[in-house]
């Protein structure tokens, strides 16, 4: 093979030699890359502090492309190239450098905020769901500036662009005005906070507990397992029944007896309600009243509190108070009322007489 033979302005040698240099620099990257990530991760799983597992973290989200780039621009640094060439390679080094340093940091301002998040879901549900939108707002920021930058770099003139889009901010806002919309909406969610992450809200007929509240839009993940999205201004111009807040819940049940139970029992009624109540835990009797005749019943209206906002809880407790009630009644012999009809049936005979 003869070496010294020209291709491109290069010898066939030289440019054996960029390739060599080049896929040399890529196996190393690679191989480092690999190697001190799954290093770094068990050596970060065994200590307590957050720092070091944003560094694996952020390094596991180099992209091949990156080390590609780097190979080739190192590969490239034995030839001579001319200036045009060089200059377009160094560009497109810039580029590409900004390009994962602009991954690197908003993967790890994600890590960062995603983490400061789940500790303050354990102490403070609304200052966790402002975290995640400032984590978005200084997402945009980073790559904002990245562009910026680029834009810089290639020749563009930043001080006009800018004014450019004061000048045009007024025709975008406009054309924007759902979008904005939504993102005033998501700031006064979070400023505001009529229901925070965790809660379990209602909004119209759909209902769900809060997952994610977002810039454009708010999650609610729905008893039945599938996610509701609703816009960030449909929600706050909609009437939100917050469950969240719950401190205890006020519980009405209406029972009905026979209209042929005698006198003393009906009087009696109300105060085994107001026992079959009293005897559960987490409970606050309020009254028990002979309330109203039904139809076909004598209505018994009894009112008391969970103290708790759990349904399961306060489903707990009415099993239990129902069946109470069932074994009183059985042992005082007292008949539940069901739909029924009495038909009186008057002969010839009987009309006759009258």
């Amino acid at each position: 093979m003869n070496l010294d033979r020209v291709l491109l302005g290069e010898t066939l040698g030289t440019w054996l030699l960029a390739f060599g240099i080049g896929t040399l620099v890529y196996a190393l990257l690679s191989v480092v890359r690999r190697v001190l990530l799954a290093r770094l991760s068990r050596l970060a799983s065994r200590t307590a502090i957050i720092w070091d597992d944003l560094f694996v973290h952020t390094l596991s989200r180099t992209r091949g492309a990156f080390v590609v780039a780097l190979a080739v621009y190192a590969g490239s640094s034995v030839l001579i190239l001319p200036p045009a060439s060089r200059d377009a390679l160094d560009l497109g080094a810039i580029l590409v450098l900004l390009l994962q340093g602009g991954v690197w940091m908003s993967n790890a301002l994600r890590f960062l905020v995603d983490r400061h998040q789940a500790i303050q879901m354990e102490q403070d549900r609304a200052g966790a769901g402002m975290l995640g939108a400032f984590g978005i707002l200084l997402q945009v920021l980073v790559w904002a500036v990245v562009i910026l930058v680029a834009l810089d770099n290639l020749g563009v003139n930043i001080t006009a662009l800018v004014a450019g889009l004061g000048i045009g901010g007024i025709a975008v806002a406009l054309a924007l005005q759902k979008v904005l919309s939504d993102l005033f909406g998501s700031l006064a969610i979070v400023l505001d906070k009529p229901f925070v992450l965790g809660d379990f809200i209602i909004v119209g007929d759909a209902l769900g507990t809060v997952e994610q509240i977002g810039l454009r839009t708010t999650r609610l993940r729905s008893l039945s397992g599938e996610q509701l999205i609703f816009s960030n201004e449909d929600l706050l111009s909609s009437r939100v029944r917050n469950f969240g807040r719950m401190e205890e819940r006020r519980i009405v049940f209406t029972i009905g007896v026979t209209y042929e139970t005698p006198r003393d029992q009906v009087q009696r009624i109300p105060a085994l309600l107001r026992e079959a109540v009293e005897a559960q835990p987490h409970t606050r009797f309020d009254r028990s009243h002979f309330l109203k005749y039904g139809d076909f019943a004598l209505l018994f209206e009894t009112v008391y509190y969970v103290l708790s906002r759990e349904y399961n809880v306060y489903a707990d407790i009415q099993q239990a108070i129902n069946l109470r009630i069932l074994d009183r009644f059985a042992a005082e012999g007292i008949a539940f009322a069901y739909p029924t009809q009495t038909l009186f049936l008057q002969g010839p005979g009987a009309e006759r007489a009258g």
